[in-house]
């Protein structure tokens, strides 16, 4: 109550100046107080900001040292954008995986070994990035095995001293231990066509295994042209200034070291093999019955005292090696999946040298990686004289249609003009297809008939052929690159359709692990294969020329139903096939 009276007594004019002064002290204090608090906020933003920035750094722009001395990048899983060219599904964002994941990825489940110089064989490390994943896992056994030849290889292979004492034993008037350290060996001969070559090096490698010897391949600079080494710090190529190189093209069935003409002579028995350093084996698809004593257990029994085989083959003889008792136990360890053979043995020893995989890459790319679905096509008609079949025509659009491979075309006229709707839209894919064949014939009447013609299920189809040989050029180092880039590009599809008997086929069926659907040989051309094709029991190549001969009973025996896991082949009745016990 004083103070307001004493307000009241003040003049107006002092009053006015009184207040006046008094609000300029509030202004002022405010005006303190605000600049106090602007400077608070910023350093709080400042101290805010800057931490997000440095994360965002080390996400995108992070040096190694600086994760190494920062916990930004160990204390969160960051996302990388990472191209996945297998599915566009797969093209999104992923995590990374710790540096054992990864690499376990492209080592196949352990069925390869890293240390390669990654820069020297491109396909070894990225073949995964392009292939769905194997639902054929390698057994440990089998991992074991290999890692053990392996080791095996690296000590008895050539440029080593027992490489060089065992071959010392092939030269006239040289004499020496007939086993030395341990090292024995078997050569494999260049012959006949590429995909021949690829099945019975596969044999050869399963049978080297199976007997601790050492696999050499003849084939020089084409071959390594071909393929990446398989084995770390090694070569399994044959040196060629091996001994008996300039004999090899006189080795026949008649050879006097040949293995069947000397049973035929009965020139070998457990004492006279002990004097042999090596044996020619005729495993081609002419020999006869003395060459096929090979498959009996009394003859491998002899065998592994010769250091050196020398083998001419051009078939994937594995399944009869299931046949002999004492190689039955350890096959059965190496592959509980019995029709897995070739699948795991071929993405172990084939890898496509960088010249091919560039052939492989560049093409996919270009032409199925944005495929919603891949499908292989292989055509091989043996009378290439013929031309383009009728017939062959109506059973390869009679396989891919009934099996819903590839959709039917809609009929003239029919929903030419309906707009269709979302739901036909959204649920439309396109789909690839890849052509392999020696001519165009083919390629062109489906690439037109899907140009001119809607799809009954709105899919959109691509129709692609690689190239157009002509005719098969065995001897001719571009025509197999491009063989070789087109086996692997078929295994690379996700449904495929080959062709009976074919080699070229079984190697893509393999080594993508597929069940192909098999295009029946026609027996003429003048009437349509009821049905048009067959699918396959299993991934591995047929045994075209097996034995037919109980070692035990000395007679003729149907080998194709002795065991549940051996089979005769879909597309040649008297061929062999392993395929899983179910």
């Amino acid at each position: 109550m004083d103070l307001y009276r004493s307000r009241r007594r003040l003049s107006i004019p002092k009053a006015i100046d009184t207040q006046t002064e008094e609000q300029l002290g509030v202004q002022e204090k405010r005006f303190r107080l605000f600049g106090v608090m602007r400077i608070t906020e910023i350093l709080a933003y400042f101290m805010v900001i800057v931490p997000v920035l440095l994360v965002i750094m080390v996400i995108f722009f992070g040096h190694d040292s600086y994760d190494q001395g920062n916990g930004f990048a160990k204390a969160s899983r960051i996302i990388q954008i990472k191209p996945n060219v297998t599915s566009e599904d797969d093209s999104s964002l992923q995590r990374d995986q710790n540096p054992k994941d990864s690499v376990d990825v492209s080592l196949l489940g352990g069925l390869l070994v890293p240390g390669f110089n990654k820069d020297m064989c491109l396909s070894r490390y990225q073949s995964h990035l392009y292939r769905k994943a194997s639902p054929y896992k390698p057994s440990s056994y089998l991992i074991s095995k290999l890692r053990a030849y392996e080791e095996l290889h690296k000590r008895c292979g050539p440029g080593t001293k027992p490489y060089s004492n065992a071959e010392r034993l092939l030269k006239p008037k040289q004499t020496g231990d007939p086993e030395p350290e341990g090292c024995k060996y078997v050569v494999w001969m260049e012959f006949s066509g590429l995909g021949n070559r690829i099945i019975s090096i596969a044999s050869a490698f399963l049978y080297a295994m199976l007997t601790d010897r050492v696999l050499l391949v003849e084939g020089g600079e084409q071959f390594s042209d071909l393929f990446c080494e398989p084995f770390l710090d090694t070569t399994w190529l044959l040196p060629k200034d091996f001994t008996l190189a300039n004999q090899f093209t006189g080795f026949a069935q008649h050879s006097p070291r040949c293995h069947g003409e000397m049973l035929k002579r009965k020139l070998i028995n457990g004492s006279s093999v002990l004097s042999l350093s090596y044996l020619y084996l005729h495993l081609a698809h002419d020999y006869n019955d003395h060459d096929k004593m090979f498959f009996c257990e009394e003859d491998q029994s002899l065998l592994k005292n010769v250091p050196w085989l020398i083998m001419r083959t051009n078939n994937f003889f594995a399944p009869s090696l299931f046949l002999i008792p004492s190689f039955e136990e350890e096959l059965g360890l190496m592959f509980p999946e019995k029709g897995t053979v070739f699948h795991h043995l071929g993405r172990y020893l084939f890898h496509p040298s960088n010249h091919v995989w560039g052939l492989i890459t560049r093409y996919y790319n270009a032409y199925l990686a944005k495929a919603d679905e891949r499908i292989g096509l292989q055509i091989r008609v043996f009378d290439e004289k013929s031309g383009v079949s009728p017939h062959v025509t109506k059973q390869i659009l009679s396989c891919v249609q009934n099996e819903e491979l590839l959709p039917k075309l809609s009929k003239p006229g029919e929903e030419q003009h309906k707009q269709p709707s979302e739901d036909e839209e959204e649920g439309s894919k396109l789909k690839a297809v890849l052509i392999t064949s020696l001519t165009t014939g083919y390629y062109e009447i489906l690439k037109t008939m899907y140009w001119e013609n809607p799809t009954v299920t709105r899919d959109v189809i691509g129709i692609h052929q690689p190239s157009h040989e002509g005719h098969q050029q065995t001897e001719k180092l571009m025509h197999n690159r491009k063989a070789w880039a087109e086996m692997y590009l078929l295994s690379l599809t996700d449904k495929l359709v080959i062709s009976a008997w074919s080699t070229f086929g079984y190697v893509a069926q393999g080594l993508g692990g597929l069940r192909a659907w098999i295009l029946y040989k026609q027996e003429n051309q003048t009437s349509l294969m009821n049905p048009p094709c067959g699918r396959a029991m299993s991934p591995d190549p047929c045994f075209h020329a097996p034995p037919y001969y109980d070692c035990k009973a000395k007679k003729g025996i149907d080998t194709g139903s002795v065991v549940p896991h051996v089979r005769h082949c879909e597309d040649i009745s008297w061929g062999l096939k392993l395929v899983d016990n179910s």
